[in-house]
């Protein structure tokens, strides 16, 4: 099962780079789940310097701006 997780504190970024990365899901049809990680430390672990941060399992994906949904689409599949 593919893991998909938005690393950030909640920001606007944040925020919408989740809503992106779900319309994108939506519009492929696939089946997910996206895990909102607002830890710090966890962010960190990632070696990510900015976020908004996508995952893609144990993968960034995109770090520190927010793609398209379309451009987002290859990502998650």
């Amino acid at each position: 099962m593919t893991t998909r997780q938005i690393l950030g504190t909640g920001c606007p970024k944040c925020r919408l780079l989740t809503e992106r990365a779900e319309q994108a899901a939506h519009a492929l049809g696939l089946e997910y789940t996206l895990d909102k990680v607002p830890d710090l430390q966890a962010i960190v672990a990632f070696g990510a310097m900015a976020t908004p941060v996508l995952v893609v399992n144990d993968v960034v994906k995109v770090a520190g701006h927010v793609p398209s949904a379309d451009a987002l689409k290859p990502m998650l599949s």
